[in-house]
């Protein structure tokens, strides 16, 4: 079966500049390469993979596209533009629309210090552009906030499709079924441009060296019953996911989970069709 890890980030310490990781003490604070999943990926069974966003400037999204071109099983990126100028996100977009493995925008919002960064003026007019110029955008929210504030843009840019990275960070941890987070999810699977990301789920857990497929089994039903099989994805988010396992041992846990809730048929969707339409990868 093929199997397309949408969320995969890299980074280079030695040249390029992370604000996010300086002063991280855990095992995050490195460089990462991405022929270090060379053999992880085969033994995952992992046979497509996209590059996402790690950094707010064009240093990390020119260093993935550069990684796509020389790695054949990378099939995209999902990089940044300045959404805060809509003048120099239009330019931005047609510098990089040109590069085939260009395939979508992230921002890092979750470190914003407003959960409403997405609705500035400036960010919605640029959102628009996306939109008009059919380019997806990946949502990395960790609040109820973040949810509520996706569902404004969804409001103001309703042709715009965008993803709920890490499934905006379900309450695995609590245990809570399913509070607040599921009532706003659950308004969001509403919109048919908004789909959910299943991945980062062991470091949501809270558990780093215990977790189970079943700890994260009623979340991942609860997403695949509201958002549909057409509009859910997979994603490892390597190496973040490393604070919290082998990324082996992720994939096992998405694969069995997936096998348990879903049929060879919807399966196939989850792993593979679903996002190989939301990111216009064109993949056969």
């Amino acid at each position: 079966m093929k199997i397309i890890d949408t969320h995969i980030h890299i980074w280079d310490l030695e040249n390029i500049r992370y604000q996010w990781l300086e002063g991280n003490e855990t095992i995050l604070n490195q460089t990462y390469h991405l022929e270090q999943l060379d053999e992880p990926r085969l033994e995952a069974g992992i046979t497509g993979g996209l590059l996402v966003q790690a950094e707010n400037h064009f240093e990390d999204t020119d260093w993935m596209l550069l990684n796509a071109e020389r790695n054949d099983w990378i099939k995209g990126v999902v990089g940044w533009v300045p959404l805060m100028d809509p003048e120099a996100t239009n330019e931005a977009l047609d510098k990089y629309l040109k590069n085939p493995y260009f395939k979508g925008v992230r921002h890092l919002i979750h470190d914003e210090p407003s959960a409403k960064w997405l609705l500035q003026p400036e960010v919605i007019e640029s959102l628009k552009i996306l939109a008009k110029r059919n380019v997806p955008y990946d949502v990395v929210g960790i609040l109820t906030d973040h949810i509520e504030t996706a569902l404004e843009v969804a409001n103001r840019v309703p042709e715009l499709k965008m993803v709920f990275d890490h499934m905006n960070q379900p309450p695995i941890a609590t245990k809570e079924r399913f509070g607040k987070w599921g009532e706003l999810m659950m308004e969001a699977a509403k919109h048919s441009n908004f789909y959910q990301k299943i991945s980062g789920l062991g470091t949501t857990s809270g558990n780093f060296t215990g977790w189970t497929k079943d700890d994260l089994k009623p979340y991942v039903a609860f997403g695949l019953e509201h958002f549909g099989t057409d509009r859910c994805f997979l994603g490892g988010d390597w190496p973040v996911s490393l604070l919290a396992g082998e990324y082996v041992h992720t994939w096992s846990a998405y694969k069995a989970l997936i096998a348990e809730l879903l049929n060879s048929e919807y399966q196939e969707k989850v792993f593979f069709s679903n996002a190989n339409e939301f990111y216009n990868l064109k993949l056969p």
